[in-house]
């Protein structure tokens, strides 16, 4: 019987609570995340690939591995910029698992080592009918990889670019996450974070996780003169 809780590897990698399909806006990429959902069922493509700068391609990953909890499927999420100083040798064994999330692909292109290791990889969970998930910034012909045989099989794959988010819709995330924290942030507070600290989805909500916490420890609402007193702008 499988395993009704995605695996995770005794490295610290652990997937977070808050990225599921229900918190991520999908604006702009319906299709994609309609195809993920059927990904996490065990249904449809065998092997995806999903590319973006600052588009929430992590975020979709561990929310695929979450969703296949309560259909009882065995998922893994591996970050392969957390994983490259141990080696490609993380990959033996996980080819048995019905669903494989590699990130961040970039940060291995190029090493002789971790190519061939990929390669071996592709094909073995491949004759294993199990679902191969890719995320890296750049679409595979950008990628540099070497090993013809492994930009080969990069190409077999549906290529999904995730759209990134318009200010507006970075306002709406950040709402969504702080309700999803227990508290408001105002339309006011931001567009002035988008405007002054980041442009950049993730930072933007790396930021409001920090406003959280020293909101409560201070025991203040998060304003304008808040914000510029704990971030320093």
């Amino acid at each position: 019987m499988s395993n009704p809780e995605p695996l995770q590897l005794p490295l610290g990698i652990t997937l977070r609570d808050d990225a599921r399909f229900e918190n991520f806006l999908s604006q702009g990429n319906e299709l994609l995340c309609n195809t993920l959902v059927h990904t996490a069922l065990g249904e449809g493509e065998i092997f995806l690939y999903i590319w973006g700068e600052d588009a929430g391609c992590s975020h979709l990953l561990q929310a695929v591995c979450h969703a296949t909890e309560p259909v009882g499927r065995t998922a893994v999420y591996l970050p392969l910029d957390e994983l490259t100083d141990l080696g490609p040798g993380v990959l033996e064994g996980m080819e048995h698992l019905d669903l494989v999330c590699l990130d961040n692909l970039q940060h291995v292109a190029g090493d002789p080592a971790w190519e061939e290791a990929l390669f071996h990889f592709f094909n073995r969970i491949r004759a294993e009918e199990n679902q191969l998930l890719i995320a890296a910034n750049r679409p595979p012909r950008q990628l540099g990889i070497v090993l013809p045989d492994l930009a080969s099989r990069l190409s077999w794959g549906v290529v999904f670019q995730v759209q990134g988010l318009s200010d507006d819709g970075k306002i709406q995330a950040l709402q969504v996450r702080a309700k999803g924290r227990g508290f408001e942030i105002s339309e006011e507070v931001a567009r002035f974070l988008i405007h002054r600290a980041s442009r950049r989805t993730g930072d933007l909500l790396n930021l409001l996780d920090k406003l959280d916490s020293a909101s409560l420890s201070a025991q203040r609402k998060i304003t304008i003169p808040f914000v510029k007193q704990v971030l320093d702008l």
